[in-house]
C-alpha cells in the first residue's frame, strides 16, 4: 500500500526528491501553499513513510460532513488560543512517533507574515523542524532541511526564509516568505 502513492505521483510527473528523515517526531513545514493541490500531493507524499503524521487544518473545515473527511485525512482543527499549542506539544510527548505537518502561510492567499505557531511548537517539544517543499516547475516535492536548533526565532526564520527562495509555488504570485525576517 505505501508504495501505491509514489506510483500515483510518479504517473502524474512528479518526483520525490530524497527520504523523509529517520526521526521520531517532528514539526513538518510544508510549503509554498497556494492550492488545496498541495494537500493532496503532500497526502500522497507523506502515505509512502511509515510514519505517525498529523495535518494541522483551519477550525473552519471541520464541519459536517466535511470533518469526517479531514479527520479520515490525518487533520487536526487548529484553534487559535494559546492552550492549543500546549495541547499539541502535549500530544507529541504522549507519542514515540508523530509529525506534526503545519503550512506555515496558514492560507491560501497571498500572506508575507507566516504563523509562527509551528516554530513555538518546536521549541517547547524540543523536536527538530523539518522543511518539507513542493515545487511545481520543477514538478518535485520532498524535504529540503532539517533545522535542529531552534532557540532562535530569528534566526530559524531567516534560515527558513533563505531555504524557500528557489521555491516555485502553483501558483507564484499569491508565495511570499515572512517579510519580517532578513
Amino acid at each position: 500500500m505505501k508504495k501505491l502513492p509514489k506510483y500515483i505521483l510518479e504517473i502524474l510527473g512528479w518526483k520525490i526528491m530524497g527520504e523523509f528523515p529517520d526521526i521520531k517526531k517532528s514539526v513538518v513545514i510544508f510549503a509554498p501553499h497556494t492550492s488545496y493541490w498541495d494537500g493532496f500531493y503532500g497526502k500522497l507524499y507523506f502515505m509512502q513513510y511509515d510514519i505517525n503524521y498529523k495535518f494541522l487544518s483551519k477550525q473552519e473545515f471541520f464541519r459536517f460532513p466535511m470533518k469526517y473527511f479531514f479527520k479520515i485525512f490525518g487533520s487536526i482543527p487548529v484553534y487559535k488560543n494559546r492552550e492549543f499549542l500546549n495541547e499539541i506539544v502535549f500530544l507529541m510527548d504522549s507519542n514515540e512517533n508523530i509529525h506534526i505537518i503545519v503550512s506555515p502561510e496558514g492560507q491560501l492567499a497571498k500572506t508575507d507574515h507566516w504563523k509562527r505557531g509551528f516554530y513555538y511548537i518546536a521549541e517547547k517539544a524540543k523536536v527538530p523542524i523539518i522543511v518539507g517543499y513542493i515545487d511545481y516547475k520543477k514538478k518535485e516535492l520532498g524535504v529540503k532541511s532539517i533545522i535542529n536548533e531552534t532557540n532562535n526565532l530569528q534566526t530559524t526564520m531567516t534560515e527558513i526564509k533563505k531555504i524557500y527562495e528557489n521555491v516555485n509555488a502553483k501558483y507564484p504570485e499569491n508565495f511570499a516568505t515572512d517579510i519580517r525576517f532578513n
